[in-house]
């Protein structure tokens, strides 16, 4: 896989926005989307997904965001599920679809924790995107997960400025009509302690009485705040390889 770094300008506010971009080498080629946890920035998930990306000969692209969701960070207020993370994404795929040869029908996104609270946000900001989302123990309500965490209370609050309405727009729980239209499978552990399969339950509760139809599926495993590689192995390559969507059920 031939790596490079690319530097795509954000329309928000000007600045070169990074992520990494694998090519697979052949054209035509379907595109994995992974996104880093909360704590990290882009080179996090190169050693989860860069071996399922090489394995099935698929692109991948790792934006970075606007970096971790850390006090730390001097760009926290901008990441953590803010328009401009959720641009920053949208426009890297963006510039590899015009860029690239890819096969623009299979676009797939993968991420946990953080990454997959972000894979939510993008379900309810552009889900038309992608042909199937994994979305691995997510924060779905930050407001409760302030209440709930000690160890990242001060990180929700910096990034947010604690407001609970602010916590409320990055929150997936807002964004339940439009993830409706998105291709989501949710996977959490009942054992979980950073965060608690509670929130993964409520979502899917909240979008079953809303949109019953919708392709919104829950996986409840027997871990505790993991990703497990072959639950989203299976789920991306079952709608990779299943044709017509409404033909594969979840």
């Amino acid at each position: 896989m031939k790596q490079e770094e690319i530097y795509v300008k954000s329309s928000l506010d000007d600045t070169l926005q990074p992520s990494l971009y694998f090519d697979c080498g052949k054209k035509n080629r379907p595109l994995i989307v992974g996104l880093h946890s909360w704590s990290f920035g882009r080179e996090n998930q190169i050693e989860v997904l860069l071996p399922f990306a090489e394995e099935q000969e698929f692109n991948l692209l790792l934006p970075e965001f606007r970096g971790p969701n850390l006090t730390t960070n001097p760009e926290r207020k901008k990441a953590c599920g803010s328009i401009y993370a959720k641009t920053d994404i949208k426009e890297a795929i963006d510039y590899i679809k015009e860029t690239r040869s890819i096969d623009e029908k299979n676009i797939f996104l993968i991420g946990g924790s953080g990454g997959g609270h972000m894979a939510l946000m993008m379900a309810g900001f552009i889900p038309e995107y992608f042909r199937a989302i994994a979305s691995f123990v997510p924060i779905c309500d930050l407001k409760m997960w302030h209440e709930q965490s000690d160890e990242y209370r001060e990180h929700i609050a910096a990034c947010t400025d604690g407001s609970e309405e602010e916590m409320y727009d990055r929150s997936p729980v807002k964004y339940v009509d439009t993830i409706a239209k998105a291709n989501v499978k949710v996977f959490h552990g009942k054992w979980d302690n950073s965060v608690p399969v509670i929130h993964s339950i409520t979502l899917f509760n909240q979008m079953m009485q809303k949109h019953p139809t919708a392709r919104f599926f829950l996986d409840i495993f027997d871990g505790g705040h993991q990703f497990i590689y072959i639950l989203c192995k299976t789920w991306i390559l079952s709608q990779y390889q299943g044709g017509d969507m409404s033909q594969v059920t979840g």
